[in-house]
């Protein structure tokens, strides 16, 4: 007899989190809200890919009796997207594939030793992970495909962040003294307001 919880749809993707609305679900383009991330992975990395493309097959295969009438439809959005085509103005996504999965339930978010991080600020965007992600077929408002569902979040070490704020280190310059501060940083010909 199988094993029930061993799904052929469910993979554990390690990967580098993007757009990670990991905390707080947020809506796109006006549709519920969700929490939602970017799963950014090497193509270097055949093994996780090859599971990723297993896990697209068994759940076209699920679909295909439950939700397409008994046939693989042509055409079908699928998940696995190509960072070299679909994003190639963003250096993260450069060499990689990606796939985007959400959820309407917020993911469990742990770290190394599945302890629950509860500082958004501990994980987010840029950090890299473990994500687990079962795939499922759609068939909504004649759009047929194969969708990624977000599971839960292991964070696996820190990445430079991917927010597009910057760090305080690269904004500001240590200071001195506070008998320093007086200094004028002007010279030369100033408009009225600055004399």
């Amino acid at each position: 007899m199988a094993n029930k919880s061993v799904s052929l749809t469910k993979v554990v993707i390690p990967c580098r989190l993007s757009f990670a609305n990991i905390w707080e679900p947020k809506s796109i383009n006006g549709g519920d809200e969700k929490f939602s991330v970017s799963c950014i992975i090497p193509k270097s990395d055949k093994a996780t890919l090859t599971k990723i493309h297993n896990a697209i097959e068994a759940a076209k295969e699920e679909a295909k009796g439950k939700k397409w009438g008994g046939k693989i439809p042509p055409n079908l959005k699928l998940p696995l997207r190509d960072g070299d085509i679909d994003r190639p103005d963003d250096e993260n996504y450069a060499e990689c594939m990606f796939l985007n999965a959400t959820s309407k339930d917020a993911p469990q978010i742990v770290d190394r030793k599945v302890k629950p991080i509860l500082d958004p600020m501990d994980c987010g965007s840029g950090d890299y992970a473990n994500v687990s992600v079962n795939f499922y077929g759609f068939n909504a408002n004649g759009n047929r495909g194969i969708a990624a569902g977000l599971g839960n979040i292991q964070k696996v070490r820190d990445g430079e962040r991917l927010s597009g704020r910057t760090a305080a280190t690269a904004d500001f310059e240590e200071l001195g003294d506070a008998e320093d501060d007086g200094e004028s940083v002007l010279g030369g010909d100033v408009p009225d307001y600055l004399k």
